[in-house]
């Protein structure tokens, strides 16, 4: 059935209190802007209407609330910023043949057919991050994560590529969600003295250990982010200038950040109040989760989700990220990384910015998990500091 003239229900599924709140908000913020700038362009045949349901971060709510959505007449949903919550999600899509549009990264291991994964997965998350990182620091790494499934499978990938890169993991611990007492994992690396920490918490666990972590290098000037930094596949601008200088020297990756200086971030840039927040890798894919959507409606003229993907994936519109692909084999974005460090002032300053994209591989397949020894006499002493 063809969607012109029509008013199009689209599903937002975030939360925006409970123990990943910040996330939430800016990725429904994000989704909310795009709907909005849509709608009010004049360009579309059809009036985008947004169905939000707010789960409160308690993950046994988000199926019942998809189906809710569902229920209202969507076939498609934005949203969902856990692995939990996602595949709580999944079932019930498959059941009335929706589809997901996620826009979080993920530890991979997945591809469903009623899923668009539009963040990173680990060969442009993960694996980049410590190509970058063991060259310059070294290959002794300490794991640390919230106690679910993005930590304990981010972590096993990191072990895997330090090991196989002839390092070694010297401790990996876990918390809770939203757990801020983390004073043993502090001692456990002082001990231990690793070359750099991966951090998978996320939320106030994360803000929490990242404020111990600079007083600790403030007590040992060894434990400072010069010399054995802490590293994140998943920290935000919004976080970053939460915690301000507390956070500073920290390396983190993403195929966005604000700092990004093309024509598309600009644009889309200009879109925003001034006084906002800092614009994260959550609100920017949010916000190309709503193009991706309308551009293939636009081209489907229909809301069923295979003729949508279908005709999507003979284009690539262009978002905050860039021109995006969808790889029809795995419905996963080809996405283009970069690494940012954050500064003293508590904004991410990009230290590495590449020009190619690299295509989703899921389940490391075609990856090689190795960190080369000519990678690393290639890195040598180029450590940039950001001030």
């Amino acid at each position: 059935m063809s969607v012109l003239e029509q008013t199009v229900t689209v599903g937002l599924l975030f939360s925006t209190t409970g123990a990943y709140a910040a996330l939430g908000r800016e990725g429904l913020a994000g989704a909310q802007l795009a709907v909005q700038a849509l709608n009010a362009s004049g360009t579309l045949p059809f009036r985008i209407l947004a169905e939000h349901r707010d789960p409160h971060g308690i993950t046994e709510r988000y199926a019942g609330m998809a189906a809710e959505i569902i229920a209202t007449g969507a076939r498609h949903i934005i949203g969902c910023t856990t692995s939990w919550s996602r595949k709580e999600v999944i079932p019930v899509l498959e059941k009335h043949d929706a589809t997901l549009w996620y826009p979080c990264p993920y530890e991979g291991f997945e591809c469903n057919e009623q899923v668009v994964y539009l963040g990173a997965c680990p060969n442009q998350h993960i694996l980049p991050l410590l190509q970058h990182i063991l060259p310059r620091f070294g290959n002794n790494g300490y794991l640390v994560g919230s106690n679910y499934i993005w930590g304990w499978e981010t972590n096993r990938i990191a072990r895997d590529i330090i090991e196989q890169s002839g390092g070694s993991v010297a401790g990996e611990r876990y918390a809770p969600l939203g757990d801020a007492d983390l004073g043993h994992i502090l001692r456990d690396i002082r001990l231990k003295r690793p070359d750099f920490v991966l951090n998978t918490l996320i939320g106030p666990s994360s803000y929490s250990f990242l404020e111990a972590y600079h007083a600790l290098g403030e007590a040992d000037p060894d434990f400072s982010m010069e010399k054995r930094p802490v590293v994140s596949c998943n920290l935000a601008e919004g976080e970053a200038a939460l915690l301000g200088h507390k956070a500073a020297g920290l390396y983190t990756i993403a195929p966005y950040f604000q700092a990004l200086r093309t024509s598309a971030n600009q644009h889309f840039l200009g879109q925003l109040d001034a006084t906002s927040q800092p614009v994260s890798a959550f609100f920017a894919q949010a916000y190309s989760a709503v193009q991706l959507l309308v551009a293939g409606l636009l081209a489907a003229e229909t809301e069923d989700g295979r003729s949508v993907l279908a005709s999507l994936n003979q284009a690539t519109p262009s978002t905050p990220l860039g021109p995006l692909q969808i790889m029809a084999a795995n419905n996963h974005a080809v996405l283009t990384p970069h690494i940012a460090r954050v500064t003293a002032s508590g904004a991410l300053a990009i230290i590495e910015q590449r020009d190619e994209p690299i295509a989703p591989d899921p389940y490391l397949a075609h990856t090689s998990l190795v960190v080369s020894a000519a990678d690393r006499v290639r890195a040598g002493s180029n450590l940039r500091v950001v001030k």
